[in-house]
């Protein structure tokens, strides 16, 4: 399974501060646009693709060679790949995975994503680290001819990312039930923003029959499934611009239903709770994050992708500004001390900034389903 030999056509990255990065076209050709990100994982790049939390993101990867692996069937994360655009330095002209289906280049094409190569991914990444995330654009194609001041216009155009509602561009348009394995707990409603496979499947191993339900659910429709909890998944966009899953999460706390947010989720959690959040300068992405779990005293190794951050004091316990008890911060990032997850001290709820269920790796934080599972069943327990 070979790439195409052909010199790749031009194409050019724009920046909306006027920064240009001129390369070679990968994948579809034309032009797209998002807030441009890098992802510091050196593997794991199917995953990535398929993470609907990158709706919206042109993706650059740090890792130098990309697609040596090629695709295969049994490890996307959802339906298609999610990312507006992609950004890689050597694209493999050769796939040698005894797994792979196809070849990266070829899905890229075929789902239509514009990406670009050949360029200097370590000085396009120490850019958005001392400037912050930020628009851009890949032009390919009959696009790449386009005046240069033209094409920072049409980059300066599209909306950013703060303020932007997209999950309802990623989540499921109906309800799909996964079956429990093992014992069974009871119904879990899964509010669809944005979720992965491994974690449906990781909350079905804990013995959830998994009901993920459309992103437009109510607390109506939470309700009749008969749930013996709530989860919230990872999703893109800004957490502010998500004022009704806010409510429909009180809604849940006020029920007093046990709840599990994961990275999208933990942010709409610390504002139900009463909290603030805010876009950090150029984000966790990739799966080589250390974060404390302040209970434990445990350095985990973990995977990544929010711009956004809850803002809560690192230190004790405080009290939920919309009257849901006490609340403490459970762990922080070690990167840069932002609050990776929170936990209710009077209400059966927490959750966390990155994603335990661990595609592509690592595995330090997988314990937290088993933490879920663990409170569910002692409500359970109490309630009889």
């Amino acid at each position: 399974m070979t790439s195409s030999t052909r010199m790749p056509d031009p194409a050019v990255l724009v920046l909306e501060d006027g920064t240009r990065y001129p390369g070679r076209a990968y994948g579809a050709q034309g032009t797209t646009l998002g807030e441009v990100v890098f992802s510091t994982g050196m593997s794991g790049y199917q995953e990535t693709l398929t993470d609907p939390s990158y709706a919206g993101q042109i993706v650059l990867q740090t890792a130098p060679h990309i697609g040596n692996t090629g695709m295969n069937s049994e490890d996307p994360e959802s339906r298609k790949v999610w990312v507006a655009g992609y950004i890689v330095r050597d694209p493999s002209r050769i796939v040698s995975n005894w797994r792979a289906d196809e070849s990266l280049d070829d899905v890229l094409i075929r789902d239509g994503i514009i990406g670009i190569s050949g360029i200097d991914t370590r000085a396009v990444t120490r850019h958005i680290r001392s400037a912050g995330s930020m628009r851009g654009g890949v032009f390919s194609g009959a696009d790449v001819d386009l005046d240069a001041d033209e094409q920072v216009r049409i980059v300066q155009a599209a909306p950013e990312m703060s303020g932007q509602n997209l999950s309802a561009q990623v989540s499921v348009d109906v309800v799909e039930v996964t079956t429990a394995v093992g014992r069974r707990l009871g119904n879990l409603a899964v509010l669809d923003l944005g979720v992965k496979r491994a974690t449906i499947d990781n909350l079905a191993a804990r013995g959830f029959d998994v009901h993920v339900l459309p992103q437009s659910a109510t607390i109506d429709d939470i309700r009749a499934i008969d749930p013996v909890a709530v989860f919230y998944s990872n999703g893109p966009g800004d957490p502010a611009a998500s004022g009704d899953h806010i409510a429909l999460l009180r809604n849940v706390l006020d029920d007093g239903l046990p709840f599990f947010g994961i990275c999208f989720g933990n942010q709409l959690l610390g504002r139900a709770l009463g909290l603030g959040t805010y876009k950090l300068p150029f984000g966790h992405r990739g799966i080589n994050q250390p974060v404390l779990d302040k209970e434990t005293g445990k350095v985990e190794i973990t995977a990544h992708n929010h711009g956004f951050a809850v803002d809560a004091p690192l230190e004790g316990s405080f009290d939920s500004p919309n009257g849901y008890g006490r609340v403490e911060v459970s762990h922080v990032g070690l990167n840069d001390n932002v609050v990776e997850g929170l936990r209710a001290l009077d209400v059966p709820a927490f959750s966390v900034q990155y994603h335990p269920e661990a595609a592509a790796g690592p595995h330090d934080a997988n314990y937290l389903f088993d933490r879920f599972r663990d409170l569910v069943a002692a409500t359970l327990k109490d309630a009889n």
